[in-house]
């Protein structure tokens, strides 16, 4: 009988250790790395929001300084150096400032104090109106108002108090020098901002780039100078017109809050028109109605004539987005969320038809 042939067993050599590449993480370790990137994104929201007014008026200021860059350029265009450019627009500008403020804040000042106290009995003028008297009789409207503006309550519950209202002055000022100094610097260096941004693209797509950003800087420049001149055309006409109607002694403090109102996408206007309207009414029902039919004609003037002439080839907004945006940047960031939500939708836009777009279509 022959033996078995004997089976030798080959060892089996130990297995090499895997590459660190190759190596699982731990479980711990994924969760950990997880925590504390979710810890340092609520710590960078978080700083976010306790400098986003810091943030808005550093927007603003780039805005302001794209509005008054092509005064600058102006100059520049006729070999005046830029620095000194920024000085003349800089020195016009306080000038043109300081001269508003000497001329018209003792005249506004009076015009809003007689109009503060005469508010009592312009408001009851309006509820003897014969449509409004039993109103008025049942719910005493003008005797609430008399209370409310005579006891306090109105600054109280505007600005918290004494305290209040002058950290609102404070803050107030504080803004504006903050964003003074920030337009001047910005319009100062604007062509260095400009290459930074560019540089930011790839050196073969840099002039592409380029023209992105210029047509984006373009836009909002030409938006904001539009805005000036149409708040400045509307606050003008309405001073005209309420000196022609009989508002003379108001006709500046209300200009003046026409400006302001008009600087409001959408709304503005319509403020406005009811702003000037109460006193009219309250004054002459007549002189109310006339304000209200010279707003709504104004209005058509606004719309269909001045701001089509005005931000032709700046912003291309249709209509329904101009709505959404504006509430959207209201909803945000307040007044000047709506007024600069515009030019941004608009840069968006560009960027979408210029690069989204056609990489689409050619996918």
């Amino acid at each position: 009988m022959a033996p078995e042939p004997e089976v030798r067993i080959e060892p089996v050599p130990p297995a090499e250790p895997l590459p660190p590449e190759q190596k699982s993480p731990s479980p711990f370790a994924v969760g950990f790395l997880g925590a504390v990137g979710v810890l340092v994104a609520l710590a960078l929201a978080q700083a976010i929001l306790t400098v986003q007014s810091v943030l808005i008026l550093v927007v603003l200021a780039m805005f302001l300084a794209l509005g008054l860059n092509p005064a600058v350029e102006f100059f520049t265009r006729r070999r005046v150096p830029r620095g000194f450019a920024v000085t003349i627009v800089t020195l016009a500008l306080l000038g043109v400032i300081a001269l508003g403020l000497t001329a018209l804040v003792p005249v506004l000042t009076e015009q809003t104090t007689q109009l503060t106290r005469n508010l009592p009995g312009l408001l009851q003028n309006l509820a003897d109106h014969p449509q409004l008297r039993e109103f008025e009789e049942r719910y005493q409207i003008v005797e609430k108002i008399e209370s409310f503006i005579t006891s306090g309550s109105l600054i109280n519950n505007l600005f918290g108090g004494l305290m209040g209202a002058g950290k609102l002055v404070a803050n107030l000022v504080f803004s504006v020098i903050v964003t003074l100094v920030l337009t001047i610097y910005f319009l100062a260096s604007l062509p260095a901002i400009k290459e930074t941004i560019y540089a930011f693209a790839p050196a073969s797509k840099r002039p592409r780039a380029r023209y992105l950003a210029d047509e984006i800087f373009r836009g909002v420049s030409g938006y904001i100078t539009g805005m000036f001149v149409i708040v400045a055309v509307a606050s003008l006409c309405s001073f005209v017109f309420m000196n022609i109607a009989g508002l003379g002694s108001y006709s500046l403090a209300l200009g003046f809050v026409v400006a302001m109102f008009c600087f409001i996408p959408l709304v503005g206007s319509s403020l406005a028109m009811v702003s000037v309207a109460l006193v009219g009414f309250a004054v002459d029902p007549n002189i109310g109605i006339a304000t209200i039919i010279y707003f709504l004609i104004y209005q058509q003037f606004d719309a269909y004539v001045l701001y089509p002439n005005v931000m032709k080839r700046t912003v291309k907004v249709p209509g329904a987005l101009v709505v959404l945006s504006a509430i959207i940047g209201g909803m945000l960031f307040g007044v000047i969320g709506a007024v600069i939500a515009i030019p941004t939708t608009a840069a968006v836009l560009l960027l979408y038809r210029e690069m989204v777009r056609p990489a689409l279509d050619a996918s």
